[in-house]
């Protein structure tokens, strides 16, 4: 019964993804960016106290234009094997790629809480990402709006030639995020990725993969006019490193993106 409850959840939330992509596609063709990724890894597994440290890109064209960046960290503490609860924050910057020395157009303090819920099914691992944020935006026009988010997020691993993801394993990883709004529009973005992995040693990991993601607005009606939900999706060539501060020990960490 809980693989098939599993089953039904990552089936369901993977179709989600799927239907967001094809309405993008009904647009003009979404441009192609890039988004790079480099985290540190603080112990967890046996040590139960762990932390993060991130930095992150991405550019408007692939490998160019470069217009956004997140500095974040956090604490995790894994409750056991399955069960890891954490709070983190970070800094978030968007500029105008053809005027950078203008300064940003917007800046984003964040802080979240989150919990991860982890399953192993024989060759099959599953990642359940529950996250709240706390959002406070600076504008270029002196405005600073407050926002909170939900999200929620299953990632699915496959480790390819080990039965478990350790030293020198590739593996295929699959996630599907939606972003919900308590305050509305109530669906407010959905990421999807696809991509492989390669887990040099205790230490070193790497991914290479694409990642769509699809903005929505609200409906309105407005002076007899009705204008349905809008949405436009970008993809993008997602690259990421991660460096584990001390091995893991006996303990298979799954190599999810901390974004």
């Amino acid at each position: 019964m809980t693989k098939l409850r599993v089953s039904f959840k990552f089936w369901a939330c993977l179709l989600l993804g799927t239907t967001a992509y094809a309405q993008t596609s009904l647009t003009p063709a979404a441009p192609w960016g890039s988004w790079f990724i480099g985290t540190l890894i603080l112990p967890g597994g046996d040590k139960k106290w762990g932390g993060f440290a991130e930095v992150q890109a991405r550019s408007n064209g692939v490998f160019r234009q470069f217009f956004y960046n997140e500095m974040k960290g956090g604490v995790t503490y894994d409750i056991n094997k399955n069960f890891t609860v954490g709070m983190a924050g970070g800094r978030y910057a968007t500029y105008d790629f053809q005027d950078l020395s203008a300064g940003p157009l917007n800046t984003e303090g964040r802080m979240w809480e989150q919990l991860i819920i982890n399953q192993y099914l024989d060759r099959l691992r599953f990642e359940h990402r529950y996250r709240v944020e706390q959002r406070w935006f600076t504008f270029r026009d002196g405005t600073h709006p407050y926002r909170n988010r939900i999200r929620y997020r299953l990632n699915m691993f496959i480790p390819l030639n080990n039965k478990s993801i350790k030293d020198k394993t590739y593996f295929i990883s699959i996630f599907d995020e939606i972003f919900l709004n308590p305050k509305g529009p109530t669906f407010e973005r959905n990421r999807l990725f696809a991509g492989i992995g390669y887990q040099f040693n205790k230490h070193w990991t790497a991914q290479i993969g694409w990642v769509n993601q699809t903005n929505y607005s609200p409906a309105s009606f407005d002076k007899g006019i009705f204008t349905p939900i809008a949405h436009s999706g970008k993809n993008n060539i997602f690259i990421s490193w991660t460096y584990r501060l001390n091995s893991l020990g006996s303990a298979e960490k799954l190599p999810s993106s901390v974004d």
